[in-house]
C-alpha cells in the first residue's frame, strides 16, 4: 500500500522525510513554494532573484529540518527561513557596496551603470503596474517589509506575524500601518 502524501500534514511529511522518504519533501516543495517565491519576490523586488532565493531556502530548509519543531507550523519556520536568506542577501549586497568604492576611479568611470528606472511605456498595463509595486515593496526598510508581506501577500495573521518575527502584534499592526503609507508615497511620487 502506497501512502497518499498530499492527504499527510507538513509535519508528517517531515518526519517522513527525515525516515528517508525523499518525495515527501518534495511534497513539502509543492505546497510552499508559491507563497515562499511571493515573499521573497516582495523583499528582493526581482522573480529571478526571487527564485534563487527561494531554491536556497528549500535547501537550508532540507539541511535544518531536524531542528524543526513539529509542533509548531512549518509554514512560519520556512517563512523565517526565507526572510533570513533575503537578510543575508542584502548584507552581502551592502558589503559588495562599501567594497566597490575601493575600486580605482578610471576602473568605475569606464563602467555603464544601467539606469532602473521605468520608462513610460514600462508603466502601461497591469502587469508592468504590479512589477512596479514590487519594486516599490522591496524599498522599504526591512522592519515595515517583511510585517507588510506576511500580512498581506502570505495572508498569515496578525498572531503569526509576531511570531514568525519575534515583535507584539501591536507592533505588526504599527508596521504594516506604517508601510502602507509609504508605499503611497512611492507610488505616487512615481
Amino acid at each position: 500500500m502506497s501512502l497518499d502524501l498530499a492527504t499527510c500534514s507538513d509535519s508528517e511529511l517531515a518526519a517522513l522525510t527525515l525516515g528517508g522518504r525523499q518525495n515527501a519533501f518534495a511534497e513539502i516543495m509543492a505546497r510552499h513554494e508559491a507563497p515562499l517565491f511571493r515573499l521573497i519576490r516582495g523583499h528582493v523586488g526581482d522573480a529571478d532573484t526571487a527564485l534563487d532565493l527561494t531554491q536556497d531556502s528549500f535547501i537550508a530548509a532540507y539541511r535544518a529540518l531536524a531542528q524543526y519543531d513539529q509542533a509548531r507550523p512549518l509554514r512560519s519556520w520556512l517563512v523565517r527561513i526565507a526572510i533570513n536568506k533575503c537578510r543575508d542577501r542584502a548584507r552581502r549586497r551592502a558589503v559588495r557596496g562599501l567594497l566597490s568604492f575601493a575600486r580605482p576611479l578610471d576602473a568605475a568611470i569606464n563602467e555603464t551603470v544601467a539606469d532602473s528606472a521605468p520608462n513610460a511605456e514600462q508603466q502601461l498595463g497591469d502587469a508592468r503596474e504590479l512589477d512596479r509595486l514590487w519594486a516599490a515593496i522591496a524599498t522599504l526598510p526591512g522592519n515595515l517589509k517583511e510585517p507588510l508581506l506576511l500580512r498581506t501577500v502570505e495572508e498569515l495573521s496578525q498572531r503569526e506575524t509576531a511570531q514568525v518575527l519575534a515583535i507584539s502584534e501591536k507592533a505588526v499592526e504599527t508596521r504594516v500601518h506604517r508601510a502602507r503609507k509609504q508605499l503611497e508615497k512611492i507610488m505616487h511620487a512615481g
